[in-house]
């Protein structure tokens, strides 16, 4: 068995960074309205009621949602081998998706602005096979990864070896005619056709 890719510790900082800017954003649109229904002179206990319900709100976040990022990351390993890439993840039900080369069309750097602060990156796996319906186009996702330039050069290579046609295909697609020059092709043959049936 290959030794495991694990997601860097900055991946749960990144987590911890996104909670701390919801539970500000949270903050902030309560002191707005609170300011708006102070300056309207209206009742200032609709909004002390307002402040204790999303105090709440945002207390209760970080007591569930944190445990729950934190025991996803400590169960998230990547594991590339020759033929596929398998991805373990999962709290209470472990799941283990394996995605054959031989399906993977392409690999996506993706680096969000918390990603771009702390110099991590993912890497999203693209397959022939994912369906348009899904809410993502990418059928797996090797997220918080430190070293990802290095590994997503290395992941494309094997795809490129694996699937040496598609290349020539796309580089042998600039020589194919354009729209309009099909079109011109299309009206020359029904002049033809038409020329040939007797109307004018």
């Amino acid at each position: 068995m290959e030794k495991p890719l694990k997601p860097d510790r900055k991946y749960l900082v990144k987590g911890t960074w996104i909670f701390v800017t919801i539970s500000a954003v949270v903050a902030l649109l309560v002191a707005i309205v609170h300011l708006i229904i102070y300056l309207a002179n209206g009742d200032l206990r609709a909004a002390e009621i307002l402040w204790i319900v999303s105090l709440a709100t945002i207390l209760a976040m970080w007591i569930i949602a944190y445990p729950i990022l934190f025991l996803w990351f400590k169960n998230l390993e990547y594991f590339v081998y020759e033929d596929r890439v398998s991805i373990h993840k999962g709290i209470l039900t472990k799941t283990q998706q394996n995605i054959p080369f031989r399906a993977i069309t392409d690999f996506a750097l993706v680096r969000t602005l918390y990603d771009r602060f702390l110099d991590i990156g993912s890497i999203k796996i693209q397959t022939a096979g994912k369906h348009i319906s899904s809410s993502s186009q990418y059928e797996g996702n090797l997220a918080g990864l430190l070293k990802y330039d290095q590994l997503h050069s290395e992941l494309r290579e094997k795809v490129k070896r694996l699937h040496p046609v598609s290349e020539s295909v796309t580089m042998k697609e600039s020589e194919k005619p354009s729209n309009a020059d099909v079109l011109l092709e299309i009206l020359k043959e029904l002049k033809e056709i038409r020329k040939n049936t007797g109307n004018s």
